[in-house]
């Protein structure tokens, strides 16, 4: 079941991703507009931004069995909870500024504040003071300092903040999108939308909105042309010479996942999957607008997504509704930074961090 839904959502969930970025300055096309803008999009060397992605509906329908209490409890907590992310970046000297707030609802209502900042080679987290877990007090509301480079290597990984070509990372997505959304039908899944009809929030001023729209008419269409045209295309742009390094690839992993992807047996299992798609999935509403200044940046996004996620086989239904929000403003101007670069006593080190836990477990 998790198979088949699955990817679904998850398809869903990248289309979203991909057209975050996208508009354009003059009444073009839809699907013109989206994808001219995407290389504009990534020219905001700074700017100040606000995401909200908050759970409308979340409810589990399923015979009574065991756990129903723990279930029940975790629901009620998630039932209309947020969490929100305001930041200011930019690029040169590179610093970020986020604060993540999570706020959850119910009888056990809770909310986390957690800032965050971002340099070329560190990162710091506030630690905050979380109910039910005591932290030792010399430790809270100071800033965990962490190492991208370090944290990589551990991992395996070879690409860290500071080693990443930022000129590269541009074309690479500029690639991704066009590819992406030149596979898609402009009358099926875009359309223009008056500003006065998208329910802009005050402040934004948009010339132009564009909207993707998946139904659940066109979702098996829109995951099959996803699957079997784009993502093939997508394997081999990031295979590409001058991608490669920078994104520590192995091209036999690449053509192995890309055989694999077109391979009969793959090619069955997914019609399959497909076929039966009604039996798992409801797309309900799944609508992403996208609004531009008169500058071609894309200053405000709002995604609306409405699924049921069904398992017959357990008798179990999952209703989730949810919006998110991203707004920018003040792009590619000189920012203010609130927080600065954590220093001397406000920071402590992950082995720090260590031996404070160390010392608690000792009583």
């Amino acid at each position: 079941m998790i198979k088949r839904w699955g990817l679904s959502a998850a398809a869903l969930l990248l289309t979203a991703a991909v057209i975050l970025p996208g508009c354009a300055s003059k009444e073009e096309s839809p699907k013109e507009a989206i994808s001219s803008s995407a290389k504009e999009a990534l020219t905001m060397t700074s700017y100040e931004m606000k995401s909200v992605l908050t759970i409308n509906n979340l409810t589990i329908d399923a015979p009574a069995g065991a756990g129903d209490e723990t279930t029940g409890m975790v629901l009620n907590m998630l039932q209309n909870a947020d969490i929100s992310i305001n930041g200011v970046h930019q690029s040169d000297p590179m610093q970020t500024e986020l604060t993540m707030v999570l706020n959850l609802k119910g009888d056990m209502a809770m909310s986390f504040n957690i800032p965050m900042v971002l340099t070329t080679d560190k990162m710091y987290v506030k630690i905050p003071s979380i109910p039910f877990l005591p932290l030792p007090e010399t430790i809270v509301g100071k800033f965990l300092e962490l190492d991208p480079k370090e944290l990589a290597e551990q991992q395996g990984v070879g690409v860290t903040p500071g080693t990443v070509d930022t000129k590269k990372v541009q074309d690479l997505s500029n690639e991704v999108v066009s590819t992406l959304l030149g596979e898609y039908d402009e009358e099926t899944y875009f359309k223009n939308v008056k500003p006065e009809d998208a329910g802009l929030p005050e402040g934004v001023d948009a010339k132009q909105v564009v909207q993707f729209q998946v139904t659940n008419s066109n979702v098996k269409e829109a995951l099959t042309i996803l699957v079997n045209n784009a993502l093939p295309k997508i394997i081999d742009i990031l295979g590409k010479e001058e991608y490669k390094e920078m994104l520590q690839i192995d091209e036999a992993k690449l053509a192995d996942i890309k055989q694999q992807l077109q391979s009969g047996e793959a090619r069955a299992e997914f019609d399959k999957g497909l076929a039966d798609l009604d039996s798992y999935l409801t797309v309900n509403n799944f609508q992403l607008n996208t609004a531009i200044n008169k500058d071609d940046f894309p200053v405000y996004q709002n995604l609306l997504m409405d699924v049921v996620v069904k398992d017959p086989e357990q008798g179990q239904n999952i209703n989730l509704s949810l919006t998110g929000t991203n707004q920018y403003s003040k792009i590619n101007e000189k920012q203010t930074f609130v927080i600065g670069i954590p220093q001397g006593e406000d920071v402590v080190t992950m082995e720090e961090l260590q031996q404070q836990f160390g010392g608690m477990s000792t009583y």
